[in-house]
């Protein structure tokens, strides 16, 4: 999207991403969507391997990941829209300080791109990117950000959107990753996705454009309380994939 990096980064480019883009002939993204799914490691890849077909088909282009330590919500987030590790941005444990260092929010305003985050209101997505010239939509669930989200990419008045979901991780709290409530989340968030997508992919069709979909960590069973959880450096917790879809204009 031709900014500069934020100043935090530490600049690891992802090679599949970027020897795609470059065979594709494509040098600049004009439009991108940051779709954020909380918790879905990759164990849920590899043990329902066929509920992600869905995510593949839009955003072919699969990059297992190493979360950060702790992996919980807010400082993967931070870790995710700085490119820095927990020590440099300075987020480093439960709650949802609003993060003034440089993130890739503040390095889009300066390039001049309109920025939109669409998510359930109170939760770290919402908050911790605050006081910053972007729009902020917080909404009351999962469904409710799909929707807004499909609403402000037809609008076409947003070059950077990032959509935040959180029921799967709600459900894996309360009860455990794979339980039958908590799979049929995160088939609804494959769902969102794909609807995203295919949104995407009709009012953004004349600009070269990125998909993401995007976890922040991954989940284990608690052998004390028998329910899920997160936070440990262990691979449940912390191997991740990202799932990226890169498209010319027309």
């Amino acid at each position: 999207m031709e900014i500069a990096p934020p100043a935090l980064s530490d600049q690891h480019f992802l090679d599949e991403v970027v020897q795609t883009a470059n065979r594709d002939g494509i040098t600049n993204f004009e439009k991108c969507l940051v779709y954020a799914p909380d918790a879905v490691g990759l164990q849920m890849y590899k043990n329902f391997r066929s509920l992600f077909d869905t995510v593949l088909k839009p955003a072919p282009i699969a990059v297992p990941l190493c979360s950060v330590i702790p992996p919980i919500t807010p400082v993967c987030f931070a870790s995710m829209f700085t490119g820095a590790q927990p020590r440099v941005h300075g987020l480093q444990k439960k709650g949802k300080p609003v993060l003034t260092c440089d993130t890739i929010f503040d390095a889009l305003i300066r390039a001049g791109k309109r920025v939109a985050i669409v998510s359930v209101k109170e939760q770290s997505m919402d908050l911790i990117f605050r006081k910053r010239k972007i729009q902020y939509f917080s909404e009351f669930d999962d469904q409710a950000v799909t929707h807004r989200t499909i609403e402000i990419i037809k609008s076409n008045n947003y070059d950077f959107i990032v959509a935040y979901h959180c029921e799967y991780d709600d459900i894996l709290h309360e009860k455990t990753h794979y339980c039958t409530e908590a799979i049929q989340a995160l088939s609804n968030d494959i769902a969102a996705f794909a609807q995203l997508a295919d949104t995407m992919d009709v009012f953004w069709q004349r600009n070269n454009r990125v998909i993401v979909f995007a976890p922040d960590h991954g989940a284990h069973i608690d052998p004390e309380s028998g329910k899920g959880t997160h936070g440990n450096n262990i691979p449940q917790d912390m191997h991740i994939q990202h799932y990226f879809g890169i498209k010319g204009g027309t």
